[in-house]
């Protein structure tokens, strides 16, 4: 059974596999998840009516693909903090305050969550949204415990905190506002443009060393990114972000990720050279992670976009992964291991010495903790289990 329950008003979408590529959509299956108890595939048996479409008339336009909606569901958590204890990562502490993202990033290695929803990491992760509509409130009662050490939070890790829906619900901003309000230090990541609506409350907090932004920027070929990421900021506009937001005092450091072989990894001198001219004081890059159901999703979007070079480059994957798909290991599920690995290594930090930017250190040991003051005004405990309410926003995108 799915952690959570199904809202009943969810809009009901097939699971079989479509293998063609969407307008406005990464995934090109719905494939189903690994919790699923029962196997579903496309089958005609020739007893339903079927329409014979004429490929001389505009009917024939009825075998598209159906656009894929957006549905943006109410969700109200029982906890808003995520610990880890990983030595991969700069941060222990992570705040998301969305499930699911619509951005549709093919290679995010947060798609496999959407299974533990009884729902698709394919189709269903880019489309069904899940909003924690109480997360402020819940950062108040956790500020406000006794017991808790102020630690930097990454914000927008799992999925993106500035993905479209966020204009509308301001999720993050009210996030925002309690750690300002707090004098908490904070960390926001993002690809996303939408993150300059709150330069207001980041610049301040910057000043203060409590804020810095980490700009996501894979490609700088706007045709591949289209398909790769199809409904995140383009990356000239996400050059444009690292420029204001320097201008406004926040340090901004990118991460180059993932680095796709023969896809993304021949623009890394490229993007590097193009966001210490933005003003970006710190970079890092991740090699393409592909765990769980991110594998077959990926090679599926490999085969539809790049069937040329697809085989070639799995087999540069697998080279980089001790001959498998992905490796879990801390230490290697980054960065891989291999002479491959080796050689994007070195690309990467002669490039960065020759530019005069600094590789981002292992912590966000920048950032200043030491002002942290308690919510005054904390929010009454629910009793309640985290749930999905079954609501529904009224905003609907028709894919197109």
């Amino acid at each position: 059974m799915p952690k959570h329950p199904l809202p009943e008003d969810i809009e009901p979408q097939p699971l079989v596999p479509m293998l063609r590529a969407q307008k406005g959509r990464g995934a090109v299956s719905n494939m189903q998840g690994r919790y699923e108890v029962h196997a579903r595939e496309k089958f005609y048996d020739d007893w339903s009516d079927r329409e014979v479409i004429d490929d001389s008339s505009d009917s024939a336009e009825t075998d598209a693909p159906r656009p894929w909606k957006t549905q943006v569901l109410e969700e109200t958590a029982k906890t808003i903090l995520t610990r880890n204890q990983s030595p991969d990562i700069p941060f222990s502490i992570s705040l998301n305050p969305y499930r699911g993202c619509e951005h549709g990033c093919i290679y995010c290695f947060a798609r496999p969550t959407h299974s533990y929803l009884g729902l698709s990491p394919g189709l269903d992760f880019e489309s069904k949204i899940y909003a924690k509509v109480n997360a402020p409130e819940l950062l108040r009662r956790e500020l406000a415990k006794a017991s808790y050490v102020p630690s930097g939070i990454a914000l927008g890790v799992n999925t993106d905190a500035y993905q479209p829906c966020e204009r509308e619900l301001k999720l993050t901003r009210r996030v925002l506002q309690v750690l300002q309000e707090c004098e908490h230090p904070v960390a926001v990541i993002t690809k996303s443009s939408l993150v300059e609506r709150d330069i207001d409350l980041l610049a301040p907090m910057a000043a203060k060393q409590q804020a810095i932004v980490a700009v996501t920027i894979t490609t700088l070929d706007p045709a591949i990114a289209r398909t790769l990421e199809p409904r995140a900021t383009t990356p000239l506009r996400r050059l444009e972000t690292i420029r204001r937001l320097t201008e406004a005092g926040i340090p901004v450091g990118v991460s180059i990720a993932p680095v796709i072989p023969f896809v993304t990894e021949p623009d890394l001198e490229r993007i590097l050279a193009a966001v210490a001219d933005a003003g970006a004081i710190n970079a890092s890059y991740i090699v393409l992670r592909l765990p769980w159901e991110v594998s077959p999703l990926f090679q599926q979007w490999l085969e539809a976009h790049f069937p040329d070079r697809a085989q070639r480059v799995m087999n540069r994957i697998r080279d980089m992964r001790n001959g498998k798909d992905y490796e879990a290991d801390f230490g290697k599920r980054m960065r891989g291991e291999g002479i491959w690995t080796d050689l994007i290594k070195q690309r990467f930090d002669k490039c960065i010495e020759r530019l005069g930017i600094t590789r981002r250190s292992g912590s966000f040991g920048t950032l200043d903790g030491s002002r942290f003051r308690r919510p005054l005004i904390v929010p009454a405990a629910e009793n309640t289990r985290s749930k999905s309410k079954g609501g529904q926003f009224d905003f609907f995108d028709d894919g197109m």
